[in-house]
């Protein structure tokens, strides 16, 4: 399946890494390291309402910023055509334009570095002759989810540009995140199947249940919390574990139809989001307790880190919520996000059954 989460069967035996593997291992560790970087810019780009700043989409050129005043001045003039404009800053001198620029731009040319970085890493270790046959579907795959997100991302940002909009649609932004997901999984969970050695027993059950439990709902709970930034449903109702001196907020499921209060209404989906992520606590203490009956093994102690993460991106949302979304704590809250499955790969790659040798 090519969206198969699973790491990629090792290619040495009990106890052993190739070289080969190692390169691609830790190039694959970088490329994953870029795309959280570009995970965390993207965060803050939302949270400071830069990201409709360029009305323009040049996937292949655009790698350099405006040379000139008479270029500042036409991208600024596009921005004055859009409702954000008029609606959230309305007065905006070309020097405060700039100031929301920079941060887009930045995401922007950050997503082309990290294309050539994977693009570039792979020919060359290609040409070395250091990757498997086996590995090349999924590298491919990768690279083509690469493009898509970069599609993706246009796609959201255009939808800010809508009539009577002034952010960009909840949805797509879901859709956006979600890649990003989904792509920094499949590069983590390739690079350790090829950094780890082969595991020599099966994992005890229970444990690995546990893992796909806690990180299920971790992942759930992520996409939920994107619509809570998509509709800014953080910034009301910033007090806890109440909502307005209530444990389910007036209006809850208020809308018609009733699905529409999943992705739409401010006081369901936040308190959706904390539901889910309380439950995803209660279940992550459940797994450090099964964690630490099984002892100090490494699929133990990657539980236990998951549990730690789910943990720590628990009081992050609080600390966000109360103190009402700022940039710094909202960006860290969404970066963590990430390490939080960062933690759940690494459980599932620690936990992971023996298998057969993969052929090259």
């Amino acid at each position: 399946m090519p969206f198969d989460l699973t790491p990629m069967p090792r290619s040495g035996t009990a106890g052993t890494v190739h070289r080969e593997d190692l390169a691609v291992g830790i190039w694959l560790l970088g490329i994953a390291l870029m795309v959280l970087i570009m995970v965390a810019l993207g965060g803050a780009t939302r949270l400071t309402g830069s990201g409709l700043s360029i009305m323009e989409w040049r996937p292949l050129t655009g790698w350099f910023p405006p040379l000139s005043e008479t270029e500042w001045q036409r991208l600024f003039d596009l921005y004055r055509t859009i409702p954000q404009y008029a609606a959230v800053n309305a007065g905006m001198d070309l020097a405060g334009f700039k100031e929301i620029f920079w941060l887009e731009y930045l995401h922007r040319v950050w997503g082309k570095l990290i294309g050539v970085a994977f693009l570039g890493g792979f020919i060359t270790l290609v040409m070395l002759g250091k990757v498997r046959r086996a590995l090349v579907p999924r590298l491919a795959l990768l690279f083509a989810l690469g493009g898509l997100q970069g599609f993706l991302g246009w796609f959201m940002v255009a939808s800010g540009f809508f009539p009577h909009r002034t952010a960009v649609s909840p949805y797509r932004l879901v859709i956006h995140l979600g890649m990003a997901f989904l792509i920094f999984a499949l590069l983590l969970g390739t690079a350790l199947s090829l950094l780890s050695r082969e595991p020599t027993a099966a994992p005890p059950r229970e444990l690995r249940r546990g893992v796909l439990a806690v990180g299920a709902l971790a992942v759930v709970t992520m996409l939920a919390g994107g619509f809570v930034a998509g509709i800014r449903a953080g910034f009301d109702y910033n007090t806890f574990p109440l909502m307005d001196g209530r444990l389910v907020p007036a209006g809850y499921l208020a809308l018609e139809p009733w699905v529409l209060n999943l992705f739409e209404s401010i006081p369901s989906v936040q308190f959706n989001h904390r539901l889910l992520a309380t439950l995803t606590l209660a279940a992550s203490a459940w797994l450090a307790v099964t964690a630490w009956r099984h002892g100090h093994t490494a699929g133990g102690r990657a539980a236990l880190l998951l549990a730690g993460m789910v943990a720590t991106q628990y009081v992050l949302g609080v600390a966000a919520l109360v103190h009402v979304v700022p940039v710094g704590l909202g960006t860290l809250h969404q970066t963590v996000a990430v390490l939080v499955l960062a933690a759940f790969v690494n459980a599932l790659d620690r936990l992971r059954a023996p298998a057969s040798r993969l052929p090259r």
